[in-house]
């Protein structure tokens, strides 16, 4: 962008230049190169469509799944917390081996190993992975010995990855002596689910937070 002086006052397009009035300025630049119309329809544009496409999914998938845990989440303060679960939503999404390209979506891949395993990896700004110290074996809650806490919360979503909705029950886990607990199954199998847990300590402060 640059101005000019003339007394000709010029507004609107000029061959590959424009000229209009900026705060009281008198302003030149260089036409933009991108055109909407041929980014919708222009064969050439077709990967750049395919990745808008599926950064727009993982980002809205990624707010809602951030939304439903915020009454946790919000005490690691991380103010990267967005750009940090954003990107682990697309390392997700690449997982899904089923769909193509520009369509792939974080569901399929949160059906895969690697998926469920990326999501339980994630560690809420500086506080301990929750994975640590919990795993699901057959419907069953485990505890290892090494972490103890004085109150486990365990959060089930469900996640609608077309509606871009979330639904979401809560518990308290009460620990038997094998350090394991059943939970209680509140959606179908064939739904989309995620478990988050947090482990607060006797003075009431988050020790391990995290998908499970």
């Amino acid at each position: 962008m640059a101005t000019y002086e003339s007394v000709i006052k010029i507004t609107g397009a000029v061959g590959d230049l424009v000229f209009y009035n900026l705060n009281g300025k008198n302003v030149v630049r260089k036409k933009s190169g991108f055109n909407k119309t041929a980014f919708k329809k222009s064969p050439s544009y077709e990967k750049v469509r395919q990745n808008s496409s599926e950064f727009g999914h993982c980002s809205k998938i990624g707010k809602i799944i951030r939304k439903s845990v915020e009454n946790y989440t919000r005490e690691a303060g991380d103010p990267l917390l967005y750009q940090k679960f954003a990107k682990v939503m697309t390392a997700i999404k690449d997982l899904d081996k089923i769909s193509e390209r520009g369509k792939r979506t974080v569901a399929n891949g949160l059906k895969t190993e690697e998926g469920k395993m990326l999501l339980r990896e994630f560690e809420f700004g500086g506080i301990s992975k929750v994975a640590e110290c919990i795993s699901i074996q057959d419907q069953m809650l485990c505890k290892r010995g090494e972490c103890a806490s004085e109150q486990t919360l365990f959060m089930t979503i469900k996640l609608d990855s077309e509606k871009y909705i979330t639904e979401s029950t809560e518990e308290i886990i009460q620990w038997n002596k094998e350090r394991k607990s059943s939970f209680k199954n509140y959606f179908s199998n064939d739904d989309v689910l995620l478990y988050f847990a947090v482990l607060k300590n006797k003075h009431n402060e988050i020790t391990h937070m995290g998908f499970v």
